[in-house]
C-alpha cells in the first residue's frame, strides 16, 4: 500500500507498507523533507511497525513522537504528517496527479446560479460523470452569500443590503458570510473525488486542498498560511475564507467534496459593515477590535490587476497538476438554472434559518 501527503507549508511524505493480521508491516517512510539525526528515520519506521491498522493519525503520531531521539529536528515534516500519510495508504487515497483536471471559467453569472453550479458540478463528480474541476467564478452582481447554517437575520442587515443592491443567497456549505462585489472578489471552487482527501480529517482537508494556492500566492510575493479552521492569512491580515460540503455518490458510495474559497482582492470595508452584522463576539476570537482590520486585500499586497492575479493562480494550479480548459455542459447548465430558480432564489431556502 502506498500513501502520500504534502505537509501544508512543508514537504512531501511518502509511506509504503503492508498489513498482515491487522497490523502494519514492512513500513517505509520517505520524502523530500529534512530530518536529523539520520537514525530518526529508522525510529519512525520502527514506531509504526506492528501498529494496529485501525490506529488513527493522532495515535500514529503519538507513537512516532515517543520513539524519536531527543535531539531530533524535523524540517518540512511532522509526526502528524506521517500519520496522515499512513492513513491515506490504508484508505487507498488518490493523488492530484491521478486525474485530468478541468478548468471552468465562464462569463459573469448571477449569485443564485453560482450556488447551483457548485451543487450540480460536484454531484456530477460524485457520480463519476465529470472530471475533477477547478471553477473560477465571475460575478454578475454584488451579493451576500451566507453559510448553510447561518441565521439570516443575525448575519445580514436588510436595509444595508437593499441600499447597496446586494442579492442575498444561501449556499450549501457551512461557514461564514461572504461579502461580494464583482471586481473586488476572487472566488473559486474545487469539486474533487472523496478519495483525494481519504485519510484526512475535515480540518486537515482544508489545508490540503488549498496548499496549491498558498504556493501561487508565494509566487506573487505573499507569504500566506492556513489559519484553522478555514482562513488563509498573512502577516497583514486575513485574505480569504474557505468552506466545504461533502456529497455521497450513487447508491451511497464514495462521493465528492466541494471546496470553495472567496478571496478579497479589494474591499469597501465601510459598505461591508453596513451590510453584514458582524458582532463583537465574532471579532474577539480573531484577535481584532474592528472588522475593517480583519481583511487585507490582494490588490494592496500584490500591486497586480485582479485579472492578473487570477491568471497566475490558474497557471500555478496547471503547473502543479495539469489543467485543461473545460466547460459546463448543456445538461449541467439546464439543471443549474432550474435549481437556481427553484431553490437558491426561493425565500424558503434563503431564510431556512431565519
Amino acid at each position: 500500500m502506498h500513501g502520500e501527503y504534502k505537509v501544508p507549508g512543508g514537504k512531501l511524505v511518502v509511506v509504503d507498507l503492508n498489513v498482515k493480521d491487522g497490523v502494519l508491516r514492512n513500513v517505509r517512510v520517505a520524502g523530500d523533507f529534512f530530518l536529523e539525526p539520520d537514525e530518526a528515520i529508522l525510529a519512525i519506521n520502527a514506531a509504526l511497525e506492528g501498529s494496529p491498522s485501525s490506529t488513527d493519525a493522532e495515535g500514529l503520531a503519538a507513537r512516532i513522537t515517543a520513539a524519536l531521539p531527543e535531539s531530533t529536528v524535523m524540517l518540512g515534516l511532522t509526526a502528524e504528517g506521517v500519520g496522515i500519510a499512513v492513513r491515506r495508504a490504508l484508505g487507498h487515497a488518490t493523488e492530484w496527479s491521478d486525474y485530468d483536471w478541468q478548468l471552468v471559467h465562464m462569463e459573469p453569472q448571477a449569485p443564485a446560479l453560482h450556488m447551483a453550479l457548485d451543487e450540480v458540478i460536484t454531484a456530477e463528480v460524485a457520480a463519476g460523470r465529470r472530471a475533477p474541476t477547478l471553477r473560477v467564478w465571475e460575478w454578475a452582481s454584488p451579493s451576500v452569500v451566507i453559510g448553510s447554517f447561518q441565521s439570516l437575520r443575525n448575519e445580514v442587515d436588510p436595509e444595508g443590503a437593499a441600499k447597496h443592491g446586494m442579492t442575498v443567497v444561501r449556499r450549501i456549505s457551512g461557514g461564514g458570510a461572504m461579502f461580494v462585489e464583482p471586481m473586488s472578489t476572487i472566488t473559486y471552487s474545487l469539486s474533487v473525488p472523496e478519495s483525494l482527501v481519504s485519510g484526512l480529517s475535515f480540518a486537515a482537508s482544508y489545508a490540503y486542498l488549498d496548499d496549491w494556492v498558498l504556493g501561487a500566492l508565494g509566487d506573487m510575493g505573499i507569504k500566506a498560511w492556513y489559519q484553522p479552521l478555514n482562513d488563509i492569512a498573512t502577516d497583514a491580515g486575513k485574505i480569504a475564507g474557505a468552506a466545504q460540503k461533502r456529497m455521497v455518490g450513487p447508491d451511497g458510495g464514495p462521493g465528492a467534496v466541494l471546496h470553495h474559497v472567496t478571496m478579497s482582492y479589494d474591499i469597501d470595508a465601510g459598505k461591508m459593515l453596513e451590510v453584514l452584522r458582524i458582532g463583537r463576539e465574532k471579532m474577539s476570537d480573531k484577535g481584532t477590535k474592528s472588522a475593517k482590520k480583519r481583511v487585507d486585500p490582494l490588490r494592496r499586497q500584490t500591486g497586480l490587476a485582479r485579472e492578473a492575479v487570477i491568471e497566475r493562480m490558474i497557471a500555478s494550479f496547471g503547473g502543479r497538476y495539469g489543467l485543461s480548459r473545460g466547460k459546463v455542459t448543456d445538461d449541467e447548465l439546464s439543471r443549474a438554472l432550474e435549481l437556481a430558480r427553484a431553490k437558491f432564489s426561493a425565500p424558503e431556502w434563503t431564510a431556512r434559518v431565519p
